[in-house]
């Protein structure tokens, strides 16, 4: 069997990780916000503190593209005080619910309206990865602080000391990543992935995308001979020794990437999508780009 036709064997036998949550809705008196990604459960948790019931639906470790909620959770979507979204496409099996929250009359906060966007090279639309760029993430910050300030009543200043707090943390990230990038020869920036996730991060740091085993935005595409043929072609003239896997979509299409390039390979993983479980790393939206910060710039270091 050809490598390329062996890829394609590959890509038909690996399914799509589908994430399913056990949270629930808590029986307290202060409004709730319900959280589509954990992602973004993270920060909003950070900034509401004690005044605010923060339900993430997200399990870590779930892809956001195919992840899907009980009926107990969709309920409690749309009861909740507030909905707080990706948007730009990315909750592919949400928005229905979504939707609905808002036709009963509950505020939805799209964290995609407040960003500036990246399109898709392939012209798939707007990129929703933005959190792989910390200052997109600030633009999200800010308006999350209204949202959870006016819904926090009386807590409202603490809400806003947490989102400053939370700024700084941002700023200090985002340091971090342009000094790291920023120690790579440019000709080294070159990322290979399981799919296009780093439009952001490519932007903000200049970042080559030599490109991704699967086409678009969604890990529910798959790609053609000609895209898996293209990709290996430019593995191997780009010299690339390693390749990024995401936690939350199956590694081992980009095994075989990595396999069939005619050279070394490493194949690194990378938690993109979903955080990782409570105590390991990538738990917290900082701590999973610090993580994959030193992943990448160790494994695209000369």
């Amino acid at each position: 069997m050809s490598g390329v036709r062996r890829i394609a064997a590959v890509v038909a036998a690996v399914g799509v990780l589908a994430g399913l949550t056990g949270c629930s809705a808590s029986a307290s008196d202060r409004p709730s916000v319900y959280v589509t990604t954990n992602i973004l459960g993270d920060v909003v948790s950070e900034i509401a503190g004690d005044h605010l019931d923060v339900v993430t639906l997200m399990a870590p470790g779930a892809d956001p593209h195919s992840f899907e909620l009980s009926a107990q959770q969709a309920a409690g979507m749309r009861a909740a005080d507030l909905v707080v979204a990706n948007g730009l496409g990315l909750e592919e099996g949400l928005t229905q619910h979504v939707e609905a929250a808002a036709d009963e009359g509950v505020d939805v906060l799209l964290a995609g309206d407040h960003v500036e966007t990246v399109e898709y090279a392939d012209g798939a639309g707007p990129d929703p990865h933005f959190w792989t760029d910390p200052v997109q993430m600030l633009l999200v910050v800010d308006a999350l602080e209204l949202a959870l300030a006016e819904l926090a009543g009386s807590g409202a200043a603490d809400v806003r000391a947490a989102a400053d707090a939370y700024r700084t943390e941002l700023a200090q990230l985002d340091d971090e990543m342009a000094t790291a990038f920023g120690a790579i020869p440019a000709e080294h920036r070159a990322l290979v992935t399981n799919h296009h996730v780093f439009g952001y991060l490519a932007r903000r740091f200049d970042v080559t995308l030599l490109g991704a085993a699967i086409p678009g935005g969604t890990t529910l595409a798959a790609p053609s001979l000609a895209d898996l043929q293209e990709l290996v072609d430019a593995i191997d003239r780009a010299g690339v020794r390693t390749i990024f896997a995401e936690s939350s979509s199956p590694a081992r299409l980009v095994q075989v990437l990595a396999d069939e390039a005619d050279r070394e390979v490493a194949v690194v993983e990378l938690i993109t999508e979903s955080l990782a479980a409570t105590g390991e790393p990538g738990d917290t939206y900082l701590d999973m780009m610090r993580v994959n910060t030193d992943r990448i710039a160790e494994g695209l270091a000369p």
